[in-house]
């Protein structure tokens, strides 16, 4: 099954920014699907991924990326047409080819069924990918980026996700900056889900958000805070550490909107 490398490098090239970033990925993960490597241990408690190959990882992250998307649209008990049309736009965002949007349809159907056990799949899921911070962070942005547009996010599926996100490793903090992100991307490029364009006041909020600070830190704290952001987010530090060349385009994007972050606040301020 080939087409899955070059699935989920396009579900991570999604991530960099639409369609373009979508093919991109797709490139990449064709690499991601001719070169099988050996894996790394999982979690303590979870079990070893070993030898676990780039394919099977790659497939894993595509079926449980799907089943877990339907797993979040029936939080609230039923999934709703603009849930369903949430999850098809990210299909056709990644250019999924009729046989894999099958597979993606039927993984997402397994995912809603009351009888799916969410708990072993993000299990398997972090043993393949070896717990690697990155494709964990990945595969949380793209069921919050499906929500968003699905349900806006609401209690229900807030709470599973939330819930999803600390399993897989990432804390409050992490959750509150990656939703800050994607919502103020949602409104400044007007993608799908009917996000309305944010005023100011709302965009400055946000971007107080993607710095990871408030009004009330001080111009050099947050002078501080961005430099931070920056070299956490910056593309050549995190391919240093081990960040795969197929999230290199969504590092770029990331570090594009600190400093649109930062501008924003900047000039508030009169920095």
């Amino acid at each position: 099954m080939q087409w899955i490398g070059k699935a989920v490098g396009g579900v991570i090239g999604l991530m960099a920014g639409g369609p373009v970033g979508a093919a991109i990925g797709v490139v990449v993960g064709h690499q991601f699907d001719s070169n099988s490597g050996p894996g790394v241990t999982g979690r303590p408690g979870v079990g070893g991924a070993a030898g676990t190959s780039a394919t099977l990882i790659g497939e894993r992250f595509f079926r449980t990326t799907f089943q877990v998307m339907g797993h979040v649209a029936k939080a609230d008990g039923r999934v709703s047409e603009q849930e369903i049309q949430a999850a098809r736009a990210v299909m056709s965002e990644l250019r999924l080819q009729p046989a894999q949007v099958q597979v993606a349809i039927a993984c997402f159907t397994e995912g809603k069924a009351p009888q799916f056990a969410l708990h072993s799949a993000l299990n398997t899921l972090y043993r393949a990918c070896g717990g690697r911070p990155d494709l964990m962070r990945a595969f949380v942005e793209i069921q919050m980026r499906s929500a968003l547009m699905g349900n806006d996010l609401q209690t229900s599926a807030r709470g599973v996700l939330q819930n999803i996100a600390a399993r897989l490793g990432l804390g409050a903090m992490e959750f509150a900056h990656i939703e800050a992100v994607l919502r103020m991307r949602r409104s400044s490029s007007g993608s799908p889900g009917g996000a309305a364009p944010m005023d100011e006041e709302a965009r400055l909020a946000q971007a107080y958000k993607v710095l990871e600070c408030t009004p009330q830190n001080s111009n050099e704290e947050l002078s501080l805070a961005y430099r931070r952001q920056l070299s956490r987010h910056h593309p050549d530090k995190l391919k240093a550490n081990g960040l795969p060349d197929s999230m290199i385009e969504h590092a770029k994007q990331r570090t594009q909107q600190i400093i649109e972050a930062w501008e924003l606040v900047r000039e508030r301020r009169g920095i």
